[in-house]
């Protein structure tokens, strides 16, 4: 018992010290990939516990998955927490990494083609589809998907929609679709 006690102690210090020291855009994200697996993947710890716990904008990891859940729909339906974690744990935004999923596939109402038959979520060129990437499972397409956007943008500095915008997408305008999206999963 005592072990325990000791554990969920060092837990806590150890959360209070990230939500102190980790801030993006002003906002209290906990983002460090070792701390989420560490805290999600140990025995002692219930995954309740991490769920609960504040992880991107004043939400909890299951509020945030709500919000993208609401969505979501055709073949990423229920996937809102599965892309809430990949992008958190990569350093990524949500919102945008779920706003640039929607206008890219339309998985707001029915998902495009390379989203149901080659699980590329954010229309990444490459072998298998045509010109377009195809990855062996959903959850492949979405961790390329989320690791593209962590190393090409959110790690060069591009982090909003207009600084993504300017290497992603040949319309000047996409940002607005990616900002609309943003703001539909902020009301939801």
């Amino acid at each position: 018992m005592k072990q325990y006690l000791i554990k969920m102690f060092c837990y806590c210090v150890l959360i209070s010290v990230i939500f102190t020291l980790v801030k993006i855009n002003d906002k209290k994200v906990l983002t460090h990939s070792y701390i989420i697996n560490t805290i999600a993947t140990q025995s002692s710890v219930p995954s309740s516990i991490y769920d609960n716990m504040i992880v991107y904008d004043g939400l909890s990891l299951n509020d945030l998955s709500l919000k993208i859940d609401h969505v979501l729909n055709s073949t990423l339906a229920g996937y809102g927490k599965t892309i809430a974690t990949l992008a958190l744990e990569n350093d990524v935004d949500p919102l945008i990494a779920t706003s640039i999923i929607l206008v890219e596939t339309g998985c707001k109402w029915n998902c495009s083609y390379l989203a149901k038959n080659c699980y590329n979520f954010g229309g990444m060129k490459g072998k298998g589809c045509g010109s377009y990437a195809k990855f062996a499972s959903l959850d492949a397409g979405l961790e390329a998907f989320i690791n593209n956007l962590s190393k090409n943008y959110f790690q060069k500095g591009l982090t909003t929609p207009e600084a993504i915008n300017t290497k992603y997408a040949e319309n000047p305008n996409w940002h607005n679709d990616i900002n609309y999206y943003i703001n539909l999963i902020k009301a939801s």
